[in-house]
């Protein structure tokens, strides 16, 4: 299978969770993708709560009816996709722009699915892929310097600001703020570290899920995968 065909096997898995009349949170990025469209073809008796306008967008073209987080006391069931899954079913989260909103429709949910290609899983954070940091647009580059004495403490290289491509200015979140892609190499210890960027003035928050994932759904050439933390 290609990545691809396992992104949406993982995502069809995932969309069987899903019974009428439950929130459902939306997740962001071409996994999530997948999901979206197998909800839709399941049913419709839903309401979603989107990580992004992308997604919300697709969503409302499938049919689906969109709401606000604040509309909703609580989501029965958020489905994402993320950039690496680590040990205890942690996460490195960001590579769509979204982590501020992701984590916040995941901590607001009862149960998170992450759904991933079969090359997700890794032994330990942060070699595949960089940590994406969210910050505040205002004095980015002074908190940059902050992030950057972050980083020497865990013995890890600066920060790098996220540009788009071809137009030359820094990618901006739906809310308006920057990210900085911190190529961590190896996360030792991801607690320590999403408390030291969480406690800089300016980090609005940081790709590191943890503690928030009860099962990951990897598409495999054999079939999906299931993974408890």
């Amino acid at each position: 299978m290609t990545p691809d065909e396992q992104k949406r096997a993982a995502g069809t898995a995932a969309a069987e969770l899903v019974e009428p009349g439950m929130i459902v949170g939306l997740g962001t990025g071409s996994t999530a993708a997948w999901f979206v469209k197998a909800v839709a073809a399941r049913t419709k008796d839903i309401r979603c709560v989107p990580t992004s306008e992308a997604t919300a967008a697709l969503a409302r073209e499938l049919g689906l009816t969109v709401v606000e987080l604040d509309s909703v006391q609580e989501i029965d069931l958020t489905v994402d996709g993320a950039d690496e899954i680590g040990p205890g079913l942690s996460l490195i989260k960001g590579a769509g722009a979204a982590l501020l909103r992701e984590k916040l429709v995941w901590e607001a949910s009862k149960r998170c699915v992450c759904i991933a290609e079969a090359s997700k899983p890794v032994k330990l954070l942060g070699k595949g892929y960089p940590l994406p940091i969210e910050v505040v647009r205002f004095g980015h580059g002074h908190t940059a310097n902050r992030i950057a004495d972050i980083a020497v403490e865990f013995d890890m290289p600066p920060a790098r600001l996220r540009m788009t491509e071809g137009r030359g200015g820094p990618v901006l979140t739906d809310g308006g703020n920057v990210i900085y892609d911190m190529a961590c190499g190896r996360i030792e210890d991801p607690a320590a570290l999403a408390s030291a960027l969480k406690g800089l003035t300016g980090v609005v928050d940081h790709g590191l899920f943890l503690d928030l994932t009860d099962l990951a759904l990897i598409g495999t050439d054999d079939g999906v995968v299931r993974m408890l933390p």
